[in-house]
């Protein structure tokens, strides 16, 4: 049976090099990222949405279809920060998560991990010595390690997540040349023209 799921968007980076907000660039559907991502956890089978972000960003009052906002407590520690807080907040045993820059990234992604998850166990992609922790399922109970982390300033979600496969909270899975593209992310060439393009209209 698979494993019930609450979703969080992780859309609280400030993009300081892209100069506009990552979350309002466009998807390949023409609509904003943070509505695309939105869709594609609905589409994993997320039972709940959360979205993180900081709540003085112009969008985030009008974004639908999110159960919560998820508001860290923190002013540095990057998405580390956002997975600890909704992991504190989902009401389901497991949180799938999905980075706002990740325009590829399809549900069923989340399909396969969710196949590798069981009782207080999640499932993260790995690509070589890295892996993938903004697009993964993590189990509720890895938010005691994130706090333990937090606690000794370590913002890595890499070592988090090297923690957690340590402690048989986590199983890895290979990342495929077929899925490799999936994980491209919004920081190239194309995403600075399309936040030059934003920036002009606003």
């Amino acid at each position: 049976m698979a494993v019930s799921l609450t979703g969080v968007v992780l859309a609280a980076g400030r993009s300081t090099r892209m100069g506009c907000d990552k979350a309002l660039l466009p998807a390949p559907d023409g609509g904003p990222m943070w509505a695309r991502q939105r869709d594609v956890l609905a589409g994993a089978g997320a039972e709940e949405i959360l979205l993180s972000a900081r709540p003085e960003q112009p969008w985030v009052a009008q974004a639908k279809g999110f159960a919560a906002l998820v508001v860290d407590g923190f002013s540095v520690g990057g998405p580390i920060i956002g997975v600890t807080a909704a992991l504190e907040r989902a009401a389901h045993p497991h949180l799938a998560v999905l980075a706002i820059d990740l325009p590829k990234l399809p549900a069923a992604w989340f399909a396969a991990l969710r196949e590798d998850c069981a009782r207080g166990v999640g499932a993260v992609g790995r690509h070589g010595d890295f892996f993938e922790p903004l697009a993964a399922i993590y189990p509720r109970e890895l938010k005691w390690l994130a706090w333990e982390a937090l606690a000794k300033g370590d913002y890595s979600l890499q070592k988090l997540v090297a923690a957690g496969i340590a402690a048989g909270l986590l199983r890895e899975r290979k990342i495929g040349p077929a899925e490799t593209p999936w994980f491209e992310n919004r920081n190239g060439p194309d995403a600075a023209a399309a936040a030059a393009e934003l920036k002009a209209e606003s």
